[in-house]
């Protein structure tokens, strides 16, 4: 099992790093309402503006720990707890903003890998 924990850090990472380096300024079908990038994104949900970088921040730091973890696995448990916790922030978010359930399926999915990892590291 300990390969689906890793697969799982693996597909985190760079889903994190897609979303927050490659397509932070790009509109895609997962933004609430009309948000045509990130910062749009956090206005839409009646967030802070310093919020985007707070975030952002805090998923990369917690990405790079998932693959660091590769080499260092005491990072990784702490690593998908604090993802998981941010994941479930952001679907609370699109419910909050009456989004259709269609958009919080990234950040769903990445809670769910993030389960998997808690669970199944080191085993």
């Amino acid at each position: 099992m300990d390969k689906v924990a890793l697969a799982s850090q693996v597909i985190i990472a760079l889903g994190i790093f897609n979303v927050w380096i490659l397509r932070f300024n790009q509109s895609t079908g997962y933004r609430p309402g009309s948000a045509g990038d990130m910062k749009e994104e956090f206005s839409a949900y009646g967030l802070p503006s310093w919020a985007v970088y707070v975030i952002g921040s805090l998923k990369g730091l917690l990405a790079l720990s998932l693959v660091v973890g590769i080499w260092v696995p005491s990072l990784v448990k702490p690593a998908a707890a604090g993802m998981a916790l941010l994941m479930l922030g952001a679907i609370v978010m699109h419910f909050k903003v009456k989004d259709p359930p269609k958009k919080a399926l990234p950040a769903s999915g990445m809670l769910v890998l993030s389960v998997l990892v808690i669970l199944f590291h080191g085993t």
